[in-house]
């Protein structure tokens, strides 16, 4: 009830706070459970944390796989990911349940509409390298997306990959958090211009200890890290059972995949500095930085076989 409070009041983090406790009560009663993380996914998803509310649409779901909302729920949060196949999936076993439910229906047509148009805009995958120079860039397709001229001038580096939406999500983290992120992210969001003539993007956090996932949709290029952590982490996430995560004890990374190397982030820097480091690549127009909590035992697991460089 305290957690239905707070969703109609749209605090949506402190509906989730409330929803996770009652799950930590563990009452036994297998339809509250489902009901407490059919609840909590409706928050998450508000929030923009995409993977956490299909996370728990997806255990309600197990508890009760006739709920409809659960269903609902999780086609939606693949739909904002686009996972287009999966959301077309879900959509076709609520509809078996309900032929009638309208708004699986509306989903199941938006998502294989995009789905056709996704494979007819992406092309192969492009490396652009966007120099101060300005050097020839490759093909409109890619200035209608993004305005390259503005990366350029910033010297920002820009990697376009088409989804792979067939692909089954495996237990890789990177695999899990990054899946179907394109220039137009989730909920619409991507790369804007602002009146002001400043760059806002939408930036993926990963939590790799925990699986977990934070989206903000417009990061100011001029904003600091550690701003963002603040508001972040004002509260601590119902997934922080150990109450680690302070902004303070928080280290940030970004990961250089072809070379297996980890940089780490001062968080005193705007986003526009760590995008404009010369092994930073902005991958299908969303940047991401790994969040750990400092020396613990699983980033130190994480490191390993890696390079990594320390501020």
């Amino acid at each position: 009830n305290e957690g239905n409070e707070y969703f109609k009041e749209k605090d949506y983090g402190r509906a989730v706070a409330a929803y996770s406790e009652g799950l930590r009560r563990k009452c036994g009663d297998p339809e509250l459970d489902t009901v407490l993380l059919t609840n909590r996914g409706a928050a998450h998803f508000h929030l923009g944390n995409y993977r956490s509310a299909l996370n728990d649409a997806t255990q309600a779901r197990k508890l009760k796989p006739t709920h409809l909302k659960a269903i609902i729920r999780g086609a939606l949060c693949h739909l904002e990911l686009k996972n287009f196949s999966e959301a077309i999936a879900w959509c076709e076993e609520g509809l078996q349940i309900d032929s009638r439910e309208k708004k699986l229906v509306e989903t199941r047509v938006k998502a294989d509409k995009l789905k056709v148009n996704i494979k007819a805009v992406w092309p192969s995958a492009v490396l652009v390298f966007c120099f101060v120079s300005r050097r020839s860039l490759w093909g409109p397709w890619v200035e209608q997306l993004m305005g390259v001229d503005l990366l350029c001038e910033r010297n920002i580096k820009l990697v376009l990959e088409p989804s792979n939406e067939e692909e089954e999500l495996s237990d890789g983290l990177g695999e899990i958090c990054l899946d179907g992120f394109h220039p137009d992210s989730a909920m619409g969001a991507k790369v804007h211009l602002d009146a002001d003539g400043n760059l806002n993007w939408p930036v993926l956090f990963l939590y790799p200890e925990h699986e977990q996932t934070d989206f903000t949709v417009a990061f100011h290029e001029n904003s600091r890290f550690i701003d963002h952590l603040m508001v972040m982490f004002a509260e601590l996430p119902p997934w922080d059972l150990e109450r680690k995560y302070l902004p303070s004890n928080l280290e940030l990374y970004f990961e250089d995949e072809e070379r297996e190397e980890m940089y780490e982030v001062n968080p005193e820097h705007t986003l526009l500095q760590v995008l404009q480091h010369e092994r930073y690549f902005v991958k299908a127009g969303t940047p991401t930085v790994l969040v750990f909590v400092k020396r613990s035992p699983f980033s130190k697991k994480y490191f390993s076989g890696k390079k990594v460089h320390r501020l």
